[in-house]
């Protein structure tokens, strides 16, 4: 409803927040099926079909996190170009998205430990991407500016990437660590950046964040 929010990098985010929101709530309705009722087994059908939707939005959330990191790369790199090379219709379209390719390759390949390591070294390959077109800037103001611009990003592939991280490992070789530890790092790895990302974003975001106060003063009032 916003207008002055009709920009890609917040199409991005809405769709980010759609994706997380599908991602974080997967396995709410076997949850509530072992609190309410003390179902304690899964049929093959609702298992599958759990992974299936656990599975296809976190690809489509690592490759919107691709996305807003050209995004980012081009408002640094080609800020004068950045409206005509990241259209509403391109944004709309995904046309030659690189995260497309790497969704693809992570959805094909996410059983094995080579699948896992693509999924998580296709988000941890843009900070140093980001940093090394920063540190390229001619001055220091410059450089401190385009940073805190990026912040946000760096800080969101970061809470997406560690527990993605720690959940495979401790799945593929953490054979002798206790069950309740993979619960917990299962738990993080579907809850933990869906519920940061809104708050990094919605403090590090000045339109947000502006529009949040002026929405909450207005009502206040």
């Amino acid at each position: 409803m916003e207008q002055s929010l009709h920009e890609p990098m917040y199409y991005f985010l809405c769709m980010l927040a759609v994706t997380d929101l599908v991602v974080s709530t997967s396995t709410l309705p076997k949850t509530l099926s072992i609190f309410w009722f003390n179902s304690r087994e899964i049929d093959f059908s609702a298992c599958l079909t759990q992974m299936y939707f656990i599975q296809c939005f976190s690809v489509m959330a690592s490759g919107i996190i691709v996305a807003m990191a050209l995004d980012r790369y081009v408002a640094i790199c080609h800020p004068l170009r950045h409206s005509t090379i990241l259209t509403n219709s391109v944004v709309a379209g995904g046309h030659d998205w690189p995260g497309r390719g790497a969704a693809w390759l992570h959805d094909r390949t996410a059983n094995s430990l080579p699948g896992e390591a693509v999924a998580i070294l296709q988000n941890q390959h843009h900070p140093p991407h980001i940093l090394r077109a920063i540190f390229s800037l001619p001055t220091k103001d410059a450089r401190l500016k385009t940073f805190r611009t990026c912040s946000s990003h760096l800080c969101v592939i970061l809470a997406f990437s560690i527990p993605a991280l720690f959940s495979f490992l401790t799945q593929r070789f953490g054979q002798n660590v206790a069950l309740h530890f993979h619960v917990l790092m299962a738990n993080a790895y579907l809850l933990v950046p869906p519920m940061l990302n809104p708050i990094i974003y919605g403090l590090g975001t000045k339109h947000i964040r502006d529009r949040l106060l002026q929405l909450f003063t207005c009502k206040g009032t």
